[in-house]
């Protein structure tokens, strides 16, 4: 038996312009290529170097264009001190994973990859990652630091330890940088004088 079946042709769907005042940056060791929206149908790209007065070019253009949201990649470490020198000059700064907009297939270019970030920043495409607080940054980066130095201090410990053994010195204590066992009758720290700040 047959069902009756019809079969309905559907049109896709427009995408509707959500961030018609958006740039788009492609982030580089040396050199960020934006692109912002002039109309509905056209794009302007330029470079700008990456030392701190070219940024500051960048954002008085991007000021001027009448730019109120920027989307920027996040490579390596590059993206830091650009994102930062826009969220302080005001604008809202989106940082987007590469992986989630370079899935377009063939030969892409900076100038392309900026073109891309804009176009999907201004359709509301892009989703922004975690990016924490200015103090949370900092207190971070203040625990990070104290980390590095506790295995940094670790490492010299056994470099000290490897360099009287290698000098045939036999002294007779259980940490070179704490207490002793025969040398003094009363167990002491050698580093006793000094206070570290946690």
């Amino acid at each position: 038996m047959k069902k009756n079946t019809k079969s309905v042709k559907t049109s896709p769907a427009s995408l509707s312009l959500l961030n018609s005042q958006c740039a788009g940056i492609d982030v580089g060791a040396s050199e960020l290529f934006v692109c912002i929206a002039k109309n509905s149908s056209k794009q302007e790209v330029r470079s700008f170097s990456t030392f701190t007065a070219d940024l500051q070019q960048m954002i008085h253009w991007l000021k001027n264009s009448g730019v109120k949201s920027v989307a920027m990649e996040s490579t390596g470490v590059y993206w830091i001190v650009p994102y930062e020198m826009l969220e302080e000059a005001g604008f809202e700064v989106l940082l987007v994973n590469a992986r989630f907009f370079k899935s377009v297939p063939g030969r892409k270019t900076d100038v392309q990859d900026c073109e891309w970030i804009q176009q999907l920043h201004s359709y509301g495409l892009l989703r922004g990652s975690f990016r924490p607080s200015s103090q949370m940054i900092e207190l971070r980066s203040y625990v990070r630091q104290r980390s590095r130095l506790f295995d940094s201090a670790a490492t010299q410990v056994q470099l000290m330890h490897k360099a009287l053994t290698q000098m045939n010195i036999q002294l007779n204590f259980t940490n070179v940088t704490g207490s002793w066992t025969n040398f003094a009758p009363k167990r002491r720290k050698i580093s006793s004088n000094l206070n570290l700040a946690v």
